[in-house]
Formats: structure tokens, C-alpha cells, sequence
């Protein structure tokens, strides 16, 4: 301190570290004082993510909560989701994500609430909370022999706004991925395209095949954005020439120079019978011609054996129970660990079984046939059976009409059945997968098991297979 010439004692100023010094204490306070003020409210919620169309599309989208705090674990039971669906949690540092395991219903509200949450040091515990609404659902149907070709077309569910996507002579089949639309058509020599495309039928690009030949029973992985399908060599019969031989490939636009990969096991018949994509992986199961069925990566690696079937039926959505029909009579199959059991008889004999639909969530959509005393069929009848037997009938066919196909959507909540209508006076088409001139598309809801819609066309996008 010193005095000017008057006396009067004056302060020496501050010097720049003294000044700091200050600051960095009243920031340290004052962050201490935050601190101290959200561990007594408890964390709350900074910012939420959800996508609720791709919730709709596809199982394992989530319900991310990032909070003002690192948390202590979050257990599942502390999570509710209202209307209820499978679901798993997991915490990692200030965030906390609610994954769907099974698509959801399309215009729907949720909500997911997770209560008693607790930071990291404890503290107040607090509820976080987010409620959305789903959109409504699309549906991607192929019409053949329009005015300038065959026609994949976009609808909403009643069939009202149908917008044309794509057109081309001649669309074999279509199955639809993550992000693309892959259409296996014919060109001038009778010969296999693959063509990929976005959703919107924009930005058209021809994917590499093994060769020159046909494709059959394409199909798309619910992961990876990757398809599958059987390939015959123009020249089959020669030596070398492959014959149904499976092959797998990536439609991601990263990946368009990549060369399709053969599903091979080494030792064994490389030619297959029928196969299906996992749900929710990209591992293949598939039945040789010499009937054995085999779960592979989708390369061929890492084979598992499980004996002999005839087919595969299908693979129940967010689980490794597969639905196999075994010489001696349909079983279920844990893919996981190779145990299995008798398919669940129904409660009303529905006659004979010809096809069964896993259902999200459990249960199956079977398709009978009732028959005369000389063994003639006389009706074909599609139900759901639940997993304790309990039947009800979705639909009765009469015997003129032939029931093609059975899909379900990804969510479980409606079914879509392909009808061939008069099946004697409808004539097949010259496709190399031929079908009756005249189909429809029966989309059916399975809470009342009531028909919204036919629809003009075939291979609705729900479907994970090709109609045969």
C-alpha cells in the first residue's frame, strides 16, 4: 500500500496472477454449487433420441436419454413401456438406451418411462420420460404386364396412394433392405440383372453376379443392408458350372464394386435346396440337396450341422427359434444351442398343415387344408396358433381360390395373404418364377383378424421369401 502527496492511502493493483487465481476459485465454487444442485435434483434429461419410422421398419432401434449426470446402472425393471413390447437397457456414462427388440405398431403412441434414476455419487433419484407416435405403415407390392411393363408400387396400408417406384419388362422378384430396393430382373437374353436402387426408385445402379445365368429365391438380411439368392449358371451341366448354388453380397453403395461371396460349405454338396437368412443377422440356415440343414456365417464359416429336414418355414423375429419341417413331422428348433421341440399342436383340428408363419412375439400363422373322405381338399383355412394351442381363424379360402404365400409384418400386427382367384381358368405366366396372370394381395389384421384391403399384385415387402 502507498500514500499519494495528500495522504490518502491508496491500493496497488492486482497483478495478472493474482487475478486468475481469483477466477479459477469462483468458477471451482461455483461448479461445486452446480454439482451439489443436480445431485439433489437428480439427473435429469439434456436430450432425446428416437427414430419412430425406422421403429416401425425393424427391430433394435432405440430410445437414447443423455442426463446432466453419469449414471448408475439402469436394471430393466425399473424401465416401463406403455403399450408393453420386448425391450433390453443398457447405461454408459451420462446415457441411458430403451432397445425395442421387436419392430413396433405403426400409428401407435408409446411412452417409455424410466424410473428412480440415480446419478453416479447417488444423490435424489429422478423419472425420465419421453412419449412419441409412430407413423403409418408402407407396403411395396409388384404388378406384372402393365401398359409399359411390370410395376413395383408404394401404398399405404388401405391401398388408397399407390405410387409407382420402379418399372422394367420384366421383374422376376424384389426384396427391399435397409436402405435399398433390389430387383431381380430379365434382360434381352433371358439372363438374371440384379438392379439397386434407394427407396425411392432413384439412383439405379446393376449389381455384379457370379456370371451369366438365372437367380432364384432372392431375400434380404435385416442387418448390414446385404441380400442373398440362389444362382445356376447359364452353361449348368458343364463341367464347373454352378447349379443353385447360394451366394450372398452387399447392396451398400460403399460396397458396389464388391464381387457376390458363395455360401460353401467345405466337404459338402454346394448346391441348396431352399435357405433363410437369420432374423436380425446376417448368418445363413439352409437345406442342401442332399437335405441336410446347416447354420453358417454368411461366407460359410463356422458351420453347424442339425440333421435332415425338408424345409425351412421360417424363423421366428427376435429369437434363434427356427420352425423346421423334419421327415418326421414339423418341429422347433433353437438355433442357439440345437435343442428342439414338436411344433404346438392347435386346439380345433384344422386339417392339414401346409405352411407356417413365425409371429413376432410368438405364436404362428398355419395355412390348412380341410379335405373330403377321398382325400380331395375342399377349403384352405389361414389361422393364427399361440403358443398354448389357442386358435383363431383368420380366414377361410374357398376351394376355387389357391393360397400362394403367407406373410406377416414386422411387427406382427398383420398378415398379408397372396390369393390366386378362379385357379382353373387362371393361367400361369412364362416367368422363371411363374405365377397365375391374375393375384391379390389379401392384407388381413390379425388383432380382429378383420380384411382391410386386396390389393392388385404380389411379394409384398413384409414378405421375407418369394411366393412358390
Amino acid at each position: 500500500m502507498s500514500t499519494d502527496r495528500l495522504g490518502v492511502a491508496r491500493r496497488r493493483p492486482l497483478g495478472f496472477a493474482a487475478v486468475f487465481a481469483i477466477v479459477v476459485a469462483t468458477l471451482v465454487v461455483l461448479a461445486a454449487v452446480g454439482a451439489a444442485v443436480s445431485v439433489a435434483q437428480g439427473p435429469r434429461a439434456t436430450d432425446v433420441a428416437v427414430d419412430p419410422e425406422a421403429a416401425v421398419e425393424a427391430s433394435g432401434t432405440r430410445v437414447i436419454f443423455t442426463t446432466t449426470q453419469s449414471l448408475q446402472e439402469v436394471d430393466a425393471s425399473q424401465v416401463t413401456i406403455t403399450p408393453a413390447i420386448p425391450f433390453a437397457v443398457d447405461t454408459s456414462g451420462r446415457s441411458v438406451g430403451v432397445r425395442f427388440t421387436l419392430p413396433l405398431w405403426d400409428e401407435t403412441e408409446y411412452t417409455v418411462t424410466i424410473d428412480d434414476v440415480t446419478g453416479l455419487r447417488g444423490g435424489a433419484t429422478s423419472t425420465l420420460t419421453e412419449t412419441f407416435t409412430t407413423p403409418g405403415i408402407e407396403l411395396f407390392v409388384l404388378q406384372r404386364g402393365g401398359e409399359n411393363g411390370d410395376t413395383v408400387f408404394v401404398t399405404d396400408l388401405d391401398g388408397e396412394q399407390a405410387i409407382p417406384v420402379f418399372t422394367h419388362p420384366a421383374i422376376e422378384d424384389f426384396r427391399i433392405t435397409a436402405d435399398h430396393l433390389v430387383f431381380s430382373v430379365r434382360d434381352e437374353n433371358d439372363q438374371s440383372q440384379l438392379i439397386v436402387t434407394d427407396h425411392e426408385g432413384q439412383n439405379e445402379r446393376t449389381l455384379a453376379l457370379p456370371g451369366e445365368g438365372t437367380i432364384s429365391d432372392l431375400q434380404a438380411a435385416d442387418r448390414g443392408d446385404r441380400i442373398g439368392y440362389l444362382f445356376t449358371d447359364a452353361a449348368v451341366g458343364t463341367d464347373g458350372a454352378l447349379e443353385s448354388a447360394l451366394f450372398t453380397a452387399s447392396v451398400d453403395d460403399s460396397a458396389a464394386e464388391e464381387a457376390p461371396v458363395q455360401v460353401a460349405v467345405e466337404g459338402s454338396d454346394a448346391r441348396v435346396d431352399s435357405w433363410s437368412f437369420v432374423p436380425d443377422t446376417d448368418s445363413v440356415l439352409f437345406v442342401g440337396f442332399d437335405s441336410a440343414l446347416t447354420l453358417t456365417g454368411p461366407t460359410g464359416e463356422n458351420p453347424a450341422s442339425f440333421g435332415l429336414a425338408n424345409a425351412i418355414a421360417g424363423i421366428t423375429p427376435g429369437t434363434s427359434e427356427a420352425v423346421i419341417d423334419r421327415p418326421e413331422g414339423w418341429v422347433v428348433l433353437d438355433l442357439s444351442t440345437g435343442d428342439e421341440t414338436p411344433l404346438v399342436a392347435s386346439a380345433e383340428d384344422l386339417g392339414t398343415l401346409n405352411d407356417v408363419e413365425p409371429l413376432p412375439g410368438g405364436g404362428t400363422l398355419r395355412t390348412t387344408s380341410l379335405r373330403d373322405e377321398g382325400g380331395q381338399p375342399i377349403a384352405t383355412t389361414i389361422a393364427t396358433v399361440d403358443d398354448e394351442g389357442e386358435t383363431a381363424i383368420v380366414m377361410d379360402v374357398p376351394n376355387e381360390d389357391t393360397v400362394l404365400q403367407t406373410c406377416v409384418s414386422p411387427s406382427g400386427r398383420y398378415a398379408a395373404v397372396l390369393i390366386a382367384p378362379d385357379v382353373v381358368s387362371n393361367r400361369y405366366d412364362g416367368y422363371l418364377l411363374p405365377l397365375p396372370e391374375r393375384v391379390e394381395t389379401h392384407t388381413l389384421s390379425l388383432a380382429d383378424n378383420e380384411e382391410i384391403v386386396a390389393l392388385a399384385g404380389f411379394d409384398a415387402s413384409w414378405c421375407r421369401l418369394p411366393p412358390g
